[in-house]
């Protein structure tokens, strides 16, 4: 009960070509393709347009009572006074 047999749909896609003409939906249906066309070219100029990753920070070595530490070194901006 809860969906359509294959008759229900040829019949709603039936009224729907009656009501609106077979012109109308196929353009309408090269319209949406056109889109999605756009849409992948799109989103394969933005990978192409994309910057190169960051470099990774280094990472310092640190010994302490025998044993090793790592931790990524941070970069600090002196301030400026003047």
């Amino acid at each position: 009960m809860g969906s359509f047999s294959p008759i229900h749909w040829i019949l709603i896609i039936l009224v729907i070509v009656l009501l609106f003409g077979g012109g109308r939906v196929s353009g309408l249906m090269g319209d949406v393709a056109k889109g999605i066309k756009s849409f992948k070219k799109g989103m394969a100029d933005d990978e192409d347009d994309k910057p190169a990753a960051k470099p990774a920070q280094p990472v310092q070595r640190i010994e302490q009572t025998g044993q090793t530490v790592e931790h990524k070194a941070e970069v600090h901006d002196e301030p400026k006074h003047g």
